[in-house]
């Protein structure tokens, strides 16, 4: 690792991804079209990176949250065919054709404005339609007091010039909870999506391609593949479902002992002195903080991991760095490895403690800590801040 990196970077396991990728395809079924969720920056993992290396596996289809994700991929030499989930404004309608973006609609009012400027760029956005079986978020909504209007809606939708209607999907709420109220009502919502499709199919429109299994539904409800499935958190590897399946994480995050700090008794620690030691310490101070993405609200509450044990995160976790108690790792120096987030010390845990889900805490990796991506124990490639070109630095 060159010393410009060896700071706090982030190592990307795209053997853990293509063996995630194999067992979820498996599990679903050959005939089931793989959509790899790469949204967020792919879960913070590096969306180009990730997105390559799930075109280079089969994957056929890939989900981002907003048209610049898009182009991201497009200029990174993706060519998959990418369903843009989020809520796109309509004068990017030309811009999402040229980069073959395939649009979500959850509305009449979004199609008919999708439509228009489709045809004043003389070309045709392909589309999936969102149905709202539960989610309350967006799409058509499909109970039984608006069915038949979203129905009628739904047909006039695929009847607009400019649009070309592919396919047909839906989102689960709970399909990650396993208590009986939460699956009855993934039950429920699969009814009323299947009640959709049909219903649509039984007036003339069938879809190309109907998916609703998000990753909750890949772990539990494996038989509501049809023609296509979308994990997003479990093909990382992350998530208790995850580790039901025997998915392997495909992050490590990692910083290094900058330095070593040798404390008395009764020394206050960081901001807020909301540590103190309790005897004679070895502090080690770690170059890694919250604007990297290591939230606040562990402080006091997480550990580091090195081969000789944890050492436990005291104080509180400022912007660049934190601090963590070596006391009882002498072997641990300045400039040892330490691992943050990772095989042996799981994001999982992390986000149990800071109250919040393992999603949250790896797409807050920021873009300043380095992506360095493995193949078969070996660097293939690294994502890192553009530098200032010298240039620029004359300048100032």
């Amino acid at each position: 690792m060159d010393s410009t990196l060896r700071r706090t970077w982030a190592e990307i396991d795209l053997d853990a991804l293509a063996h995630n990728y194999r067992a979820l395809r498996a599990r679903m079924g050959e005939q089931s079209r793989f959509l790899g969720v790469v949204k967020a920056d792919a879960y913070g993992h590096g969306a180009v990176e990730v997105s390559r290396t799930l075109e280079e596996l089969g994957a056929e289809y890939l989900a981002v949250s907003n048209l610049d994700e898009a182009l991201e991929l497009r200029q990174g030499g993706v060519s998959l065919p990418i369903l843009q989930l989020g809520l796109t404004p309509a004068d990017q309608t030309a811009q999402a054709i040229a980069c073959r973006v395939t649009q979500a609609v959850w509305s009449e009012s979004a199609a008919l404005a999708f439509s228009r400027e489709a045809q004043r760029a003389g070309g045709t956005l392909k589309i999936h339609i969102k149905l709202d079986t539960g989610m309350s978020r967006l799409g058509f909504p499909c109970d039984g007091g608006s069915f038949d209007a979203s129905l009628e809606a739904i047909r006039r939708v695929c009847a607009l010039p400019g649009l070309e209607a592919e396919g047909i999907f839906t989102h689960f709420a709970v399909s990650d909870e396993a208590d009986e109220d939460s699956r009855a009502y993934t039950l429920r919502q699969y009814r009323q999506f299947t009640s959709m499709t049909e219903s649509l199919a039984g007036k003339g429109l069938a879809f190309v391609i109907r998916h609703c299994a998000n990753s909750g539904a890949a772990a539990g409800y494996p038989q509501f593949a049809c023609d296509m499935f979308r994990p997003g958190i479990v093909s990382y590897g992350i998530g208790h479902q995850a580790e039901d399946l025997g998915l392997w994480p495909v992050m490590t995050l990692k910083t290094v002992v900058g330095a070593v700090r040798e404390l008395p008794e009764d020394t206050a620690v960081s901001y807020g002195c909301t540590f103190r030691t309790a005897r004679p310490s070895r502090i080690g101070v770690l170059p890694i903080g919250y604007a990297d993405g290591l939230h606040r609200t562990l402080s006091n509450r997480w550990q580091v991991w090195t081969p000789w044990g944890t050492a436990p995160i005291v104080g509180r976790i400022c912007m660049d760095m934190c601090m963590a108690d070596l006391t009882g790792l002498p072997q641990v120096r300045e400039g040892g490895e330490v691992e943050v987030y990772g095989i042996h010390n799981s994001v999982n845990d992390a986000a149990r403690l800071a109250g919040t889900i393992s999603y949250e805490l790896t797409c807050a990796v920021s873009r300043r800590v380095p992506r360095v991506y493995f193949r078969s124990g070996r660097e293939g490639a690294r994502e890192l801040l553009e530098a200032i070109p010298s240039q620029v630095i004359r300048e100032r």
